[in-house]
């Protein structure tokens, strides 16, 4: 039998965030400005939740492909392409269409939530001080708070600590094979936001991921969410 929920985690970008129109703008300026050739808005938004790194391989058409991810080169050009995400990061970046529904339920009823993500904390906080959801926030735990990060459930299990409840009484939601493996690492109860920044290979093997739940939409996740939560 499932441990009655009492808390409720996301992933960021593409979960709880649609922060894909900003890193679209940002992306085609960088493009147009460097001479590069411009990606299209799908393209973008698929490499969103792969990281700043995965924008930078997009970004240069190749050029970084066959690199480490410790390239001092790609991580220079990593680097810059985050100060200029940080110098405007939230002109079009919203909570996905009805999740501030599902945030708000969740708050009446004395359940916390918070966020797990592996975007680096100065950007995740900056984002969530200009969205208001700072003080709603129950707990953000980033990369710079943990020594591994996911798909290792180190984040996970620090979560659950800070909100001093069992990581088999929360439930994480994230749009990317990595974020179920952490949660389902952790033991907890885990959902795919479908409606996030999937690619074409991660929608040909979402089945295969093992999550608890897919929810096709913001309404449905809000739904399932609070179905868990009052079972």
């Amino acid at each position: 039998m499932m441990a009655k929920i009492q808390a409720v985690l996301f992933d960021l970008d593409g979960t709880l965030i649609d922060t894909a129109p900003d890193f679209i703008r940002i992306i085609k300026d960088l493009c147009v400005k460097d001479g590069h050739s411009v990606p299209s808005d799908a393209a973008i938004r698929e490499q969103v939740s792969a990281g700043a790194r995965a924008m930078v391989r997009l970004i240069f058409d190749g050029k970084f492909d066959n690199v480490s991810d410790d390239d001092p080169e790609l991580l220079a050009y990593r680097e810059a392409f985050l100060a200029a995400y940080e110098a405007d990061i939230c002109v079009d970046s919203r909570v996905f269409s009805g999740l501030d529904d599902l945030l708000q339920s969740l708050e009446r009823q004395g359940v916390p939530w918070g966020i797990v993500t592996n975007k680096p904390r100065h950007l995740a906080v900056n984002l969530l001080q200009k969205l208001q959801l700072s003080e709603r926030c129950g707990v953000l735990v980033c990369p710079d708070d943990v020594t591994h990060t996911k798909p290792d459930p180190e984040p996970m299990y620090l979560a659950c600590q800070k909100l001093g409840v069992s990581a088999k009484a929360c439930i994480y939601v994230g749009d990317h094979h990595r974020d179920i493996e952490a949660g389902k690492a952790a033991g907890m109860t885990t959902a795919v936001a479908k409606f996030g920044y999937l690619s074409a290979d991660d929608l040909a093997n979402i089945d295969n991921w093992g999550a608890d739940a897919i929810v096709e939409t913001p309404i449905e996740l809000n739904d399932w969410v609070l179905a868990q939560v009052m079972a």
